[in-house]
């Protein structure tokens, strides 16, 4: 009855479906618990960032900013799950949707960084950016 179900399995498309599933679990990895970071510590948060952009103009708009990017974290690996499940019908919405959010908060954190004059943590960035382009690359060709 196995040989029979497997028969009928295309083994390879599962296979080539396997860089972009174990990208999409990375983001939500990476997303889901920055936002649990985030919540769990919200104001032990907002006092680091605070710190951390004294003298720049975005310390007085660190806590809006946080939520917003809290907000993009959570819908980010939200996406990159409903992602996961769907890539297998061939629907590549949530998962294109998902990357396109992590970029964003990328983004915002790179520019974030290079105003606070982190450029150490703005190259730490990079390692984050790198696996989501080419998991928006795989999706999308």
């Amino acid at each position: 009855m196995l040989s029979k179900i497997l028969e009928n399995v295309n083994m390879n498309a599962y296979f080539n479906l396997l860089p972009q599933l174990s990208l999409l679990l990375f983001i939500a990895i990476t997303f889901l618990f920055s936002f649990y970071d985030k919540i769990s510590d919200w104001s032990g948060t907002i006092s680091f960032l605070k710190q951390h952009f004294k003298g720049t103009f975005v310390k007085s708009i660190v806590p809006l900013t946080l939520f917003l990017i809290t907000i993009l974290e959570l819908l980010a690996g939200i996406f990159s799950i409903i992602g996961i499940y769907n890539v297998f019908s061939g629907d590549k919405y949530f998962a294109i949707l998902s990357c396109i959010i992590s970029l964003l908060v990328l983004f915002i954190f790179l520019i974030g960084q290079r105003i606070a004059k982190d450029f150490d943590g703005a190259m730490k960035i990079t390692v984050y950016i790198i696996p989501v382009v080419f998991c928006f690359y795989l999706l999308v060709n």
